[in-house]
C-alpha cells in the first residue's frame, strides 16, 4: 500500500483558492490557481509567491560541523561568513550527484543549515548519517517543522517589506540571510529564489507562515503554483534534480562545475570529478533552441541530421518569457559545442534546433 500523501502547512489554503493540486516529492502540492502563463508573467513582471514548505531543512552543528559540511559538499565553507549562502551538490564517490543544495551559516559557530530537495529529504539525511563517522557534530533533520513560502519578482522586496513588515530584506544581497524573531519565534529571511527574478525565502513555523500567505493574498499578491515554479527555473538555466542532475549526471556534465571547488583539501566525488574535467566526459547538458513551434519533452530523443540518436531532452517548454521552443539535452560531448546544429524528434516527426548557452533568459536582478 503506498504511503499517503503529506500536506503542507498551506494545504487547506490552496484548496480554498481552487488550486489545481497533484502529487509532487510525496506531498499533495499546487500546481496553478488561474494558470501557469499567468502565473509566470506575474513573477517576471510583478511578484508571485510560492509554497515551499516541502522543502527540508537540515541542520549540523558541533565542533566538526565546517569540515564534515565540506567533506560532504562541492562548494568550500571554509571561513564562510556568518549569513552567507552557498549553492553546491553533495555526490557519491563515482562523481553522481546525490543531490543539489544550499548551505546556510549561521549566526552561530559551527552552526550551518542545509536545505534539500523535498524528493530527496530522506534519502539525504541517510546519506549524512552514514558519512558523519568520525566527525564530531549533529544532525538534525527538522523538516517537519518549518514550513516556507518564497515571494519572487521585480516587486518581491516591495512586497515583503510592505506587506509582511520585514525591513531587514531591503539590506540583504543576494544569496545572504537574516535571523529575524517575529511572536518569540525564530525566522530565516534569505535573498534567495528558483526563478530568476529578485526575490525572498522565509523559513520559519507553520502558524507564521500561514499569516503571511494570507496576508500576501489580501494584498493581491498572486499565488503561484510548481508549474511555473518549473517553467522559471527552466528559463533562467537553473537544474532541477531527477533531470538535470541525477546520481548518473554529475555536474561536470550539467555544467555546474563551477560550483565543485577542486582545490580544497577533499570531498566526496572530489577525485571523480578531477578525472572528469581534466579527460573530458562522454556526455554534457546543453541548451536546444528550435526554429519550429513543437514542444520538446522529458525523454525525447535528440538526432542528427541522419538520424542517429545522439542523446535526449531532461526539460523542454514552449517558452512563456521568450516565446520559443527549447529545452535542456544531455547529449554525446562531440555535438555539445554552441551553434552545433541538432534535431530533436517529438513522435514520428523531427525539428531541427541548434545548441545555445543553457541560460536561455538573462535575468535582470542585480543587487
Amino acid at each position: 500500500m503506498e504511503n499517503p500523501l503529506k500536506k503542507t502547512c498551506l494545504h487547506d489554503l490552496h484548496v480554498e483558492l481552487g488550486a489545481k493540486m497533484s502529487p509532487f516529492a510525496g506531498y499533495d502540492m499546487p500546481i496553478q490557481y488561474g494558470g501557469i502563463i499567468e502565473e509566470h508573467n506575474a513573477v517576471r513582471e510583478a511578484v508571485g509567491v510560492f509554497d515551499v514548505s516541502h522543502m527540508g531543512e537540515i541542520f549540523v552543528s558541533g565542533p566538526g560541523a565546517e569540515a564534515f559540511v565540506n567533506h560532504i559538499f562541492t562548494n568550500d565553507v571554509r571561513g564562510l561568513s556568518d549569513g552567507t549562502i552557498l549553492y553546491g551538490m553533495m555526490l557519491y564517490p563515482d562523481g553522481g550527484t546525490v543531490d543539489d543544495l544550499l548551505v546556510y551559516k549561521e549566526f552561530a559557530p559551527d552552526h550551518y543549515l542545509l536545505v534539500v530537495n523535498a524528493s530527496n529529504i530522506d534519502k539525504d539525511y541517510t546519506w549524512m548519517l552514514e558519512q558523519a563517522e568520525g566527525f564530531d557534530v549533529c544532525i538534525d533533520n527538522q523538516s517537519d517543522a518549518w514550513g516556507q513560502i518564497a515571494v519572487q519578482g521585480p516587486k518581491a522586496e516591495q512586497a515583503v517589506v510592505d506587506v509582511l513588515g520585514f525591513p531587514e530584506a531591503a539590506s540583504l544581497t543576494f544569496y545572504t540571510f537574516c535571523d529575524c524573531e517575529r511572536d518569540s519565534r525564530r525566522v530565516i529571511l534569505s535573498r534567495t529564489g528558483y526563478t530568476g527574478e529578485d526575490g525572498f525565502e522565509i523559513y520559519a513555523c507553520p502558524e507564521l507562515i500561514r499569516a503571511w500567505w494570507k496576508a500576501l493574498m489580501a494584498a493581491g499578491v498572486a499565488p503561484c503554483g510548481l508549474g511555473c515554479r518549473d517553467t522559471l527555473r527552466f528559463e533562467a538555466g537553473l537544474p532541477l534534480y531527477g533531470d538535470e542532475l541525477t546520481a548518473e549526471i554529475s555536474p561536470v556534465m550539467a555544467g555546474l562545475g563551477m560550483f565543485c571547488k577542486l582545490d580544497k583539501p577533499e570531498f566526496i566525488g572530489q577525485e571523480a570529478l578531477a578525472t572528469q574535467k581534466s579527460g573530458g566526459v562522454a556526455r554534457k547538458l546543453v541548451g536546444i533552441e528550435l526554429s519550429d513551434k513543437a514542444v520538446p519533452r522529458h525523454g525525447y530523443p535528440v538526432e542528427l541530421e541522419d538520424g542517429t540518436e545522439v542523446g535526449e531532452v531532461t526539460t523542454g517548454y514552449r517558452s512563456i518569457s521568450l516565446d520559443k521552443s527549447i529545452c535542456f539535452a544531455l547529449v554525446d560531448s562531440a555535438y555539445a559545442a554552441l551553434g552545433t546544429p541538432l534535431r530533436v524528434r517529438i513522435r514520428k516527426h523531427t525539428f531541427p534546433g541548434v545548441v545555445v548557452k543553457k541560460r536561455f533568459y538573462q535575468t535582470r536582478y542585480k543587487k
